[in-house]
């Protein structure tokens, strides 16, 4: 009898489940008295949730779930990464929970900041200049497209997730406090400014100490957002009162977006009015969640659960900088993989650094071919695991593509094609059945490959000559393929073919040989499943691939 979905997601190993657990048991904890929590969980482990949320009222709210976005720049890996990890969570809650209980992704776009930097390869800088400082939803849109700054890359952000059909509710940081969402909260944090103080000051330096307050306040003459001292407070009328550059002495509300917040108590503020329960976020704002955190509480609020991600590095295991340009975009890994590879490149150990560069991806191509390759015959306690259950939501695709990416990548470059009509005139004779329609995921397999292989594979080919050893390796294997019907398509066959050559002439160990057949015929330090590539390119062609390398034509 199979296991149903809660009981295979109690048991789930994956960091996605892990962290579902730690959600659930953070909820509970929260709106729960000890002896209704433990209530509550003997029926969400009973697969009861829907019961359990009936008898206990105080867990109807929907379970929220946030990711954060500074829209002075346009949405990059990050933002991809963050977006996508946290629906893994959502999607294994979902599953724990029995999908009973609702849940809520906010994208919050920090867009009342004042920008602070004319961002680089942006069109009229001038013109950005004149608007340093204004909340970025003031800001004049240099593309000519929107209202704002912040609107133009806010309309970007909503672009990019829907592109990747994330199910995510958005929020703006203007449009939250103008609309007095966050009030009370602001009031709140007035009221206990000390407490508020007693936390941060400890964490910055002299000079910055003896400027800082966490209000921001809006000057109501420029617009821009004042890094100023707060002079004084009045809690009865929710105001402050600070030195204005433009205009002296000022007195604003803090309510109503008078003000904005300084970034921790802001993100403490959020979770506090929000009642967020989940954020997750990188391993290099461990501090930042420290002190938010105790922000959070000061506030009354509660902290939410999370985890902090490992950064990725450059291919110099370097950190990535945006201004250094040593990271890759969303676009250059689009140009080469699909969003599912890289959706299966975030699913992967996100507690451990990781090379983020062009010679990740045809891995990550494959990788994810192959888990879902396994998926189908998996038992329902490995499908849950697998990483496509969290990339697809629990329903990956039951086929994927019937040839590698790498096998690809080599066939464009043996055949010198430059079209996908060259690549499947090759598939016609491998898979007759074959066409665009029947097989997508192969059909955009291969315009990645072509793009991959000429601005990468194409670059770094080096071709050599073969050994005394190796040349007669290869004349005896055109022999024996050339003893094969021509029209021979099964892949196993010629495999066990090039096996054979392999140990009877001694290679020892027997990866050498075919570390000998990708270097020589195909210029490569390794390549694909050599039957399968001759299955495809045909072979006629591979029996004079391998003479040509034989004779050491394809060195010269």
């Amino acid at each position: 009898m199979l296991q149903n979905l809660e009981t295979l997601a109690r048991d789930a190993k994956s960091w996605p489940f892990e962290q579902a657990r730690n959600l659930l048991a953070h909820v509970l904890k929260k709106r729960l008295s000890d002896a209704e929590r433990d209530a509550a969980k003997l029926l969400i482990d009973a697969g009861k949730t829907d019961e359990a949320l009936t008898t206990f009222e105080a867990l109807n709210r929907p379970v929220i779930l946030e990711t954060g976005y500074g829209p002075s720049g346009l949405p990059h890996m990050g933002t991809f990464g963050e977006v996508a990890r946290t629906t893994m969570v959502r999607n294994a809650f979902r599953a724990l929970t029995g999908d009973h209980w609702p849940t809520r992704l906010i994208a919050f776009s920090d867009d009342m900041d004042g920008l602070r930097k004319v961002p680089e390869g942006v069109p009229n800088p001038q013109m950005l200049t004149e608007d340093l400082h204004l909340p970025l939803t003031r800001v004049r849109d240099p593309f000519g497209t929107h209202d704002s700054f912040g609107a133009h890359n806010n309309a970007r952000l909503r672009a990019f997730l829907d592109s990747f059909g994330f199910d995510y509710a958005f929020m703006s940081s203007t449009e939250t406090y103008r609309s007095g969402r966050f009030d009370a909260t602001l009031l709140t944090l007035l009221e206990r400014y000390e407490a508020v103080m007693a936390i941060m000051l400890p964490t910055l330096g002299p000079e910055r100490r003896a400027s800082y307050s966490p209000f921001l306040p809006i000057s109501p003459i420029t617009g821009h957002v004042l890094q100023v001292p707060t002079l004084e407070r009045n809690i009865e009328k929710g105001t402050i009162v600070f030195d204005d550059p433009a205009g002296g002495r000022t007195e604003v509300p803090v309510t109503g977006g008078h003000v904005k917040l300084q970034w921790k108590p802001d993100w403490a503020m959020r979770w506090t009015a929000l009642d967020v329960d989940y954020e997750m976020s990188g391993k290099d704002l461990i501090e930042s969640v420290r002190e938010s955190g105790k922000i959070c509480r000061a506030l009354g609020g509660v902290a939410p659960e999370g985890f902090n991600y490992e950064l990725f590095l450059d291919i110099e295991g370097k950190k990535i900088s945006k201004s250094k340009g040593n990271g890759l975009t969303m676009d250059q890994w689009l140009r080469y993989g699909t969003p599912e590879s890289l959706s299966w490149y975030m699913f992967q150990s996100p507690k451990s650094a990781k090379s983020l560069h062009f010679n990740v991806i045809p891995r990550a191509i494959d990788d994810y071919l192959s888990f879902i390759d396994q998926y189908a015959s998996q038992e329902p306690a490995k499908q849950i695991d697998n990483a496509v259950w969290s990339i697809h939501a629990g329903a990956p695709p039951r086929v994927a593509s019937p040839v590698s990416f790498a096998l690809l990548l080599n066939l464009v470059g043996v055949a010198n094609a430059s079209s996908k009509d060259q690549l499947w005139a090759y598939m016609a004779r491998y898979l007759p059945q074959a066409t665009p329609q029947s097989e997508p995921v192969l059909d955009q397999l291969m315009d990645r490959a072509l793009n991959y292989y000429e601005d990468f594979v194409k670059p770094a080919k080096t071709y050599r000559a073969p050994t005394e050893q190796e040349a007669a390796a290869f004349r005896d294997l055109a022999g024996r393929l050339r003893a094969l019907p021509a029209d021979t398509t099964d892949g196993e066959v010629i495999q066990n073919a090039v096996y054979a050559v392999g140990k009877e002439h001694d290679f020892q160990p027997l990866r050498a040989w075919f570390a000998a057949l990708y270097e020589v015929l195909l210029g490569a330090s390794q390549g694909p499943r050599f039957g399968s590539f001759a299955a495809i390119y045909g072979l006629p062609q591979t029996i004079e691939l391998i003479e040509r390398g034989a004779a050491g034509e394809l060195a010269g």
